[in-house]
């Protein structure tokens, strides 16, 4: 039976998975298993100290190499989920001899010879990769841009105005850890209940954020940029520009962190070109490839980072006409930030790039 899968997968691209054991290659190694199997060899790559465990991928144990460049040594295409530094370094180097690169780095998503692609959204962009590079965009892009991609495509978007409530697993595990850690401190207690409270109790165990999350909503992720915006909040600004084509569109962002492990939400107010109905905009996210509508609020029904985590859509809900503006929608969106916010719109890519005439 073995030697029938194999001599079955003779011909098809090799695929390396860098940054296999991390939080996010290992749900891309669960996707990988669970979508259409278009792979030939698929090798798991990762830093020195995880070479050699084995790691479970489309039912068979693989053998975690280090990253080196005999490792990717006739690999078609290769899957980055690194460090920022480590993909500066590798990702162009896995380009040379001869991968594409697919990178959920930040290091290219805004390099103009880097297409940064979201497939139900720009997949033509997908065809230009000059530096044999195509970016991922972040989490936070992501679990909005498909739903927004299928408005502006029938109404023609001209203004964003967007907040984030952004899950502590966009940290990694030491974001995970540390709201479970902090759960474990204020359970059962009255701390929430009087000025710095948390604080106190928490002390310097605040791991990757500036305040205590478990009971708290923090208006902050990212590193501090120009007049006293985030990292992330230009990011979002200027992804959803790159990736909907529209280089001036005006976007306001405030992104904050949140005590929910996983899936990220946001409420979005977009203004479009001309007068919207919430008749249509309905039909078009029910029929949008990659969303789901789950709108019926006298029933109780809107999508929460409890529903959709672990699920690959992006899930809408409280779809309304803004009150004062005829042109503009107010929506609430949902998406699991590890799998449509990371591994799945990798793996997607990866899947363009694979079925790419040469």
């Amino acid at each position: 039976m073995a030697e029938t899968v194999r001599s079955a997968r003779a011909g098809r691209p090799t695929l390396a998975v860098v940054g296999a054991t991390g939080a996010v290659g290992t749900v891309l190694l669960q996707i990988l298993s669970h979508r259409a199997d278009v792979w030939g060899e698929i090798r798991l790559i990762a830093s020195p100290r995880s070479a050699g465990r084995k790691l479970a991928v489309r039912g068979e144990e693989v053998e975690v190499t280090a990253l080196t460049e005999e490792a990717l040594d006739g690999v078609d295409i290769a899957l980055f989920d690194v460090p920022d530094e480590v993909a500066a370094e590798w990702a162009p180097r896995a380009a040379a001899l001869g991968a594409v690169v697919v990178d959920n780095s930040r290091v290219f998503r805004m390099a103009a010879d880097v297409p940064l692609v979201v497939p139900e959204v720009n997949p033509h962009a997908v065809r230009t990769r000059p530096r044999g590079i195509v970016a991922n965009p972040r989490c936070t892009t992501l679990s909005m841009i498909v739903a927004l991609g299928a408005l502006h495509a029938e109404f023609g978007l001209r203004e964003l105005v967007v907040s984030s409530y952004q899950a502590v697993s966009e940290a990694g595990r030491a974001g995970v850890e540390t709201l479970r850690r902090q759960l474990s401190l204020v359970a059962g207690t009255e701390l929430g209940t009087s000025p710095g409270d948390l604080r106190r109790a928490v002390g310097d165990g605040t791991g990757p954020f500036p305040e205590p999350v478990a009971l708290n909503v923090v208006p902050w992720t990212g590193t501090l940029q120009d007049d006293g915006w985030s990292s992330e909040e230009t990011a979002l600004r200027d992804e959803s520009r790159k990736i909907l084509g529209l280089p001036r569109l005006p976007v306001a962002v405030t992104c904050v962190r949140v005590p929910v492990v996983t899936a990220h939400a946001l409420t979005v107010h977009a203004r479009f070109e001309s007068e919207v109905t919430v008749d249509k905009a309905r039909e078009i996210l029910a029929t949008a490839p990659g969303v789901v509508l789950f709108d019926n609020p006298a029933a109780g029904e809107f999508p929460t980072p409890a529903d959709v985590v672990g699920t690959d859509p992006t899930w809408v809900g409280r779809v309304r006409r803004a009150l004062d503006d005829p042109t503009a929608l107010e929506l609430f969106v949902c998406g699991d930030n590890l799998r449509k916010g990371a591994a799945l719109n990798t793996a997607q890519i990866a899947e363009l790039v694979a079925a790419a005439p040469s």
